[in-house]
């Protein structure tokens, strides 16, 4: 099975739930500046949440770069993925609108971790499906950032229960490690011959 149908469905639904996402946020009802700041927190929670789509959407694109037929599980499992992210706008707007709280804090983190979980299962697959010699798994190596990456949710998820606001700085450090889209991918196969073999 080709992989075309896979990315337009995948494209089509993170673009959704940004365009959800954003009409969450609402005007102020008064035109002062004032009445602006008082939105500052749903603002900021959507600024968040559209950098970590935007970043799933280019590890996305870059990872099925290097995937030349799709089996049923990675059509299952590629939804899986889509599932979770579906949730973040929720998770956002429960977050911003309670002015980053202990447990909408949580929950955020408890989507985004598996959010990290969905999107390693789908690259597992398409390592498996790639065999001995997958082409996928040359490119990302020992992939340090997806593997820390659950550990500091994990650890954002807990203290959000003690101090939000630390966990807040940590799902801002793990989007700045990611926001740079993933060269190990993309530099490489835009070197490869066209039609080079895996």
């Amino acid at each position: 099975m080709g992989k075309g149908r896979i990315e337009a469905f995948s494209d089509g639904v993170l673009a959704v739930i940004i365009t959800i996402m954003v009409l969450e946020l609402h005007a102020p009802h008064e035109a002062t500046f004032s009445s602006l700041l008082e939105e500052a927190p749903p603002f900021l929670a959507y600024v968040l949440s559209f950098v970590y789509i935007g970043i799933y959407w280019n590890n996305h694109h870059h990872m099925f770069q290097a995937v030349d037929h799709v089996t049923g599980a990675m059509l299952w499992a590629n939804n899986h993925l889509l599932f979770w992210l579906s949730l973040v706008p929720f998770a956002t707007d429960w977050m911003g609108e309670n002015h980053f709280v202990s447990n909408p804090v949580a929950a955020y983190g408890f989507v985004l971790l598996m959010c990290g979980v969905a999107y390693f299962i789908l690259q597992q697959l398409i390592i498996r499906s790639q065999g001995p010699h997958s082409r996928l798994k040359r490119l990302v190596g020992r992939d340090f950032k997806g593997r820390f990456s659950p550990l500091f949710y994990a650890i954002a998820i807990a203290l959000a229960f003690v101090a939000p606001a630390i966990s807040e700085a940590i799902y801002v450090l793990v989007a700045l490690m990611w926001i740079i889209p993933d060269r190990r991918i993309e530099g490489p196969l835009a070197q490869e011959p066209p039609g080079e073999p895996e």
